[in-house]
């Protein structure tokens, strides 16, 4: 099966390292500001000839309060009157983006992230919807997955009634933990009885799907703690999970230099979290998807896996990965073809730039014959826990094992310690290796010697 992992307490301490996420290859650690608007400009024109589905991210950064974990860009302001003129400055860009392209292209994935997007008004998230309904091609038959993030604290059953009515049909929702000690050590406090009743508002109005996000490695977490915690998430029966692993950088993150570190967990106290949460998710009937995700079995996600049409991106597992990924928004990155691009993440210089009528493009890359060869293969892996050389040869025109020949020796050894079965025409992910998946792909990152792996999570 699928979804079958077996947890090995001594690969995982051998393997457990820092590295990349890989929802792109090339990463972002690689963009660079030689990539502009011309850029963007070209890439949108092939993708009108090409007439490419679309996937739309719209990032609103505001949030009312400061969470210390957050590594996210975002604004945080008790002045509501802040999102006027960056939803003016957004409604630029989209008119700005939308005349590149044709209006047969249509929107199947659309995803409101940050941030709060509940930040918002109604009216605000109204307006917002109704212009990009305008400038795209949105759907208005309830096929496409149009999702929006959602902080309980900020949501009630009206404001799911206004999205429902908008358009959307999956949520995701931040969690994190529910020990209220826990909630005040990262300045989120939360209550069960505040995320059910979002839960329930979105299950009365018939959203397709529900996400629950959650974190371990939090000040404060015990195993025993946060097992409590999944125990009651459990009993939500959301349809997916991500169970992130907290990454402490306040040298990069000044929100987190106000969290106690010797309040953190040791490593092998979240070794143990994630090893529970695994067993316990597992034994409720989760898949283990992949890179902290667990999905039902009848979750879009957990049958594209079976199908093996998953794919990764920005946006992190889906599928949708064949659409034209178009960012907007402070920060946020657009895949079209083989371009990389991203605009400012400085909220002045985004509002600045669309003032004058210029796009906020400010860095990104163009991806030449060997990013996409290497693209291929971490996708394969990271999605299907398997490589077919003849598939790839078939696609680069390459030689594989004469391409990759000095990786041999590493993967080799990865086979010998059982995280992978190396065969003359495939590679296969092992029970053993599905949780570090991440180091095995790793091997094939052409760029990773020269990054400083302290930018990077590790893999558990």
């Amino acid at each position: 099966m699928l979804d079958a992992i077996r947890w090995d307490s001594d690969l995982i301490r051998r393997y457990d390292l820092a590295g990349p996420r890989y929802t792109s290859y090339p990463t972002a650690v690689q963009f660079h500001s030689q990539v502009g608007s011309f850029d963007l400009f070209h890439a949108l024109r092939d993708s009108r000839k090409a007439l490419r589905p679309l996937s739309l991210y719209v990032h609103v950064p505001f949030c009312a309060n400061i969470c210390y974990y957050c590594a996210c860009n975002k604004v945080i302001t008790k002045d509501r009157g802040r999102a006027l003129p960056y939803l003016q400055r957004l409604e630029q860009e989209i008119q700005l983006i939308a005349c590149h392209l044709d209006p047969a292209q249509k929107v199947e994935q659309l995803h409101f992230g940050g941030g709060t997007p509940t930040f918002l008004s109604h009216d605000e998230l109204r307006q917002l919807m109704a212009h990009l309904r305008k400038h795209f091609n949105l759907l208005d038959d309830d096929s496409g997955d149009y999702g929006i993030e959602i902080d309980p604290r900020e949501a009630d059953w009206s404001t799911m009634g206004l999205l429902r009515e908008l358009g959307f049909n999956r949520v995701s929702i931040g969690l994190q933990d529910l020990d209220p000690a826990v909630q005040r050590a990262v300045n989120r406090l939360q209550s069960l009885e505040e995320t059910r009743a979002v839960i329930d508002a979105a299950r009365t109005l018939q959203f397709r799907s529900i996400n629950i996000d959650l974190i371990y490695g939090l000040p404060k977490q015990t195993p025993d703690n946060f097992a409590r915690t999944v125990e009651e998430v459990i009993s939500l029966q959301p349809d997916r999970l991500s169970v992130f692993n907290y990454a402490h950088l306040p040298e990069r993150f000044m929100p987190q230099r106000r969290i106690n570190t010797s309040e953190l967990p040791s490593p092998a106290q979240k070794l143990e979290m994630f090893q529970r949460t695994t067993e316990q998710l597992i034994a409720a009937g989760y898949r283990y998807i992949g890179m902290d995700h667990f999905a039902l079995p009848d979750d879009e996600l957990a049958i594209a896996q079976e199908e093996e049409t998953l794919q990764r991106n920005f946006q992190g597992y889906t599928t949708h990965g064949h659409c034209d990924l178009i960012g907007l928004g402070v920060s946020a990155i657009s895949q079209i073809g083989d371009l990389y691009c991203q605009n400012s993440s400085d909220l002045n210089e985004y509002q600045n730039s669309l003032a004058a009528a210029q796009l906020a493009t400010s860095r990104g890359l163009v991806c030449n014959a060997d990013d996409r060869l290497r693209r291929a293969v971490i996708q394969q892996l990271i999605c299907n826990f398997s490589l077919d050389f003849a598939e790839i040869e078939q696609q680069f025109n390459i030689d594989f094992q004469g391409y990759f020949g000095a990786l041999w020796p590493q993967l080799q050894g990865m086979a010998n310690d059982g995280l992978i079965t190396l065969e003359r025409d495939c590679i296969m992910i092992l029970p053993a290796g599905r949780l570090l998946v991440r180091s095995v792909c790793m091997v094939f990152d052409a760029y990773l010697e020269q990054q400083n792996r302290q930018r990077f999570s590790r893999v558990i």
